[in-house]
């Protein structure tokens, strides 16, 4: 089995995600409807795809998780590469990412979503169901504050699917994993590092969504994911994620920092034959900002409804925009020129293991470390050549 070439095979026909599984023929999801063409893919040959692609350092890693998540270059485009285990055998799950640097153009999103970051602090949340376009917003608007702004950006990514190349804005990328053993140490580790901005690939757990919050009530520009169908659903799935106990606290913080939530999903346009985001946009007035407060999250949707003067938009009122525009832009299938190589991981470091475990009151402590021996080989020691009392002396007055 040539992983290689199903890849070419679903770029020529213009598809989105490849599955493969074994004993099925491969199925390519195109304009959002599954298709299944050519034989049946061999376990064993998915098997040895699998193994070569993940390597041999992190293959104990698969078999002890029965997952693994990757991004990789192949066939000349970037993918998001899920390796899994199935009743069948070693199944992959690859998304094929643009070939281009994302842009709010390109994308065919709608201008006003570049205002959206301009401040310098606060939170902006992108929304939406799984595979709807989320990472490609994100990496839009991280792109729009690059060419724009000269800004220290800083993203924890699982696995990184974008990569920026820098002009007016210093990037920094951390894949988890790689980079980082988990996205609530990469999260501490950049309120250390001197950002201005920092972009959160997903907020899993409640963990790394109190980081996030945290992070943009401390002057930071902060922009995340989350999975959701709509703007008020996005904000009420944060809350719900924390203890009841501390829910209102939560719902405090949350309204204070917040600057905007985009909701989104794909919807093919036969005329042009290409799918093109629809986005729903709530912007933090000071009414939503209390019906946040209050956890009366129901009272968004007519907030949405009322808020066009301040830059809202509903999924109708956004379609009826789409209707009228007629400066879309196509996506080209050759790969910009200036990708490079940059993308492929580093390979200075080893794959960082799992992170380890909280300690708790009975969990034994490590030994401690031996002193290292003065003449063991390899130490260099550093003879002074003038005694302390000379030194004292030279000193004194």
């Amino acid at each position: 089995m040539d992983l290689e070439a199903l890849v070419g095979l679903a770029l020529n026909h213009g598809a989105s995600d490849l599955h493969l599984e074994a004993g099925l023929p491969a199925a390519l999801r195109i304009r959002g409807a599954l298709r299944t063409m050519g034989e049946p893919v061999p376990a064993a040959g998915l098997l040895d795809a699998a193994r070569g692609v993940v390597g041999e350092a992190q293959w104990p890693r698969f078999l002890e998780r029965r997952s693994f998540d990757f991004s990789r270059t192949i066939h000349g485009v970037r993918c998001r590469i899920n390796v899994l285990q199935t009743s069948r055998g070693v199944g992959f799950a690859i998304r094929l990412l643009a070939s281009f640097q994302a842009t709010v153009e390109k994308l065919n999103l709608h201008p006003d979503l570049k205002k959206l970051v301009l401040p310098t602090n606060g939170l902006i949340l992108v929304s939406g169901p799984t595979g709807c376009g989320k990472s490609s917003t994100l990496a839009a608007l991280i792109q729009e504050i690059n060419l724009t702004d000269a800004r220290h950006i800083v993203t924890i990514e699982s696995p990184i699917e974008y990569v920026f190349r820098p002009r007016r804005a210093y990037i920094r990328q951390r894949e988890v994993g790689r980079d980082t053993p988990s996205f609530e140490q990469g999260l501490l580790d950049a309120l250390r590092e001197d950002p201005d901005v920092l972009m959160v690939g997903e907020m899993r757990d409640p963990e790394t969504m109190r980081l996030t919050l945290n992070a943009s009530e401390t002057g930071h520009l902060v922009l995340a994911t989350v999975h959701s169908s709509t703007c008020a659903e996005a904000l009420q799935r944060v809350v719900a994620a924390f203890p009841a106990e501390i829910q209102s606290g939560v719902s405090a913080q949350l309204a204070d920092c917040l600057l905007a939530v985009i909701s989104q999903r794909l919807r093919f346009r036969p005329e042009l034959n290409i799918r093109v985001p629809e986005c729903e946009i709530l912007a933090a007035t000071h009414a939503v900002k209390n019906f946040i407060r209050t956890r009366e999250f129901f009272k968004i949707v007519s907030a949405l409804e009322t808020g066009a003067e301040h830059g809202m938009w509903t999924f109708p009122r956004y379609r009826a925009w789409l209707d009228k525009r007629a400066n879309f832009i196509l996506p080209s299938r050759e790969p910009e020129s200036e990708e490079s190589e940059s993308a492929a991981p580093a390979k200075s470091l080893p794959r960082l293991p799992p992170a380890p475990p909280p300690l708790t009151a009975t969990t034994p402590r490590p030994a401690a470390a031996p002193h290292p021996d003065p003449g063991a080989p390899g130490r260099i020691e550093i003879e002074p050549t003038e005694t302390f009392e000379k030194i004292l002396k030279k000193g004194g007055p």
